[in-house]
């Protein structure tokens, strides 16, 4: 099929979108304008988006700086509709994720350094440039991922922010690395908790106090002990990812982690952590933070996922029921991932 610049398929000239006009509001569904690719970019018929706990952190207002209005939404999943100038990566009819990451300047300090995920002028699908939870959505080629055959459109969205965020955590927390516990058994968590079991580490899964279903749910997908936040596990552990956007979790999970042992926080937004005495730092104990991602944990782990194999849960919502999924989310009624089927 042609690449040509220009060429395109049957693309109505109106989509349906729900719109974020202002933050702590619901979503509302229009009718708008299908956006143009320019140079470089790519039109997406979008199939399926994500619902990530970061829609939530925009929605909500904890992220304080998004474009208005706003379509949300970064783990996309659609076809190529319609080529931009310059366009050499990707073919029409083409399947392909798009992230959260989706610009950096190439030029800043960072970027020159192989750190691209701290960019100094980055650009974040669902964020600064309009995201998944529409009909179409507009792209930058660079920054669009090929996704693996094996993956439907319905669980190939999780990949694209639970777990490629999820594995750069998890990455974070260093190489020796036995007994791993995960704090915030959700989306990401129940991603990540596969791959250490293939890679032969202990997960320790900790969910909201008395939540044993979600528990059952950590030992089915390869937990070697569940069990609530309050309580201690049955071994020290070398590492810690909290994926739960509480600090309080951060002081809990270094109580657990033995000398050395590293904490890392998944989220972009987080409740302040609470004070804590030193000795709990003390032994070379180390807490730190995750920032976005870079192309290349994409590739990283989409080249992975399939050899686990990574099988997400997913619970779908059609597009009009958007803010029910976020509702779901938020108050921790799902079991794994919340997806939109378009």
């Amino acid at each position: 099929m042609s690449r040509m610049s220009g060429v395109k398929m049957d693309i109505p000239k109106i989509m349906k979108a729900m719109l974020m006009d202002s933050q702590r509001q619901p979503l509302k569904l229009a009718d708008i304008p299908v956006p143009q690719p320019g140079e470089g970019q790519l039109l997406v018929k979008v199939s399926t988006c994500g619902v990530c706990r970061t829609d939530l952190h925009v929605l909500d207002g904890d992220l304080t700086e998004p474009k208005l209005p706003l379509i949300l939404g970064h783990q996309i999943v659609g076809t190529v509709a319609q080529l931009g100038a310059g366009v050499d990566r990707f073919h029409l009819g083409q399947r392909i994720g798009v992230p959260w990451l989706g610009y950096t300047d190439g030029t800043c300090r960072y970027c020159l350094r192989g750190q691209e995920n701290l960019c100094d002028h980055p650009e974040f699908t669902g964020y600064t440039i309009d995201g998944g939870y529409a009909e179409y959505a507009v792209a930058d080629q660079r920054y669009c991922f090929p996704l693996p055959e094996g993956y439907g459109d319905v669980a190939a969205a999780p990949l694209l922010c639970a777990g490629l965020i999820g594995y750069r955590t998890y990455r974070l927390a260093g190489e020796h690395v036995e007994r791993l516990g995960i704090y915030g058994f959700g989306s990401a968590g129940h991603i990540i908790a596969q791959v250490a079991a293939y890679e032969g580490k202990r997960v320790y899964a900790f969910t909201r106090p008395g939540d044993t279903a979600t528990q059952t749910f950590a030992r089915r997908l390869g937990a070697w002990w569940a069990g609530g936040s309050d309580e201690t596990p049955p071994e020290e552990l070398d590492a810690a990812l909290v994926l739960a956007p509480v600090g309080a979790l951060m002081v809990t999970a270094l109580k657990a982690v033995a000398k050395g042992g590293v904490v890392v926080s998944g989220g972009i937004h987080m409740t302040d952590i609470p004070s804590f005495p030193y000795h709990l730092l003390w032994e070379e104990r180390v807490i730190r933070s995750v920032a976005n991602l870079t192309r290349q944990d994409g590739e990283d782990f989409l080249r992975l996922a399939p050899q686990v194999p990574v099988k997400t849960e997913v619970t779908t919502y059609p597009l009009a029921e958007a803010n029910q999924a976020l509702d779901d989310l938020r108050s921790g009624k799902l079991d794994g991932a919340a997806v939109l089927t378009i």
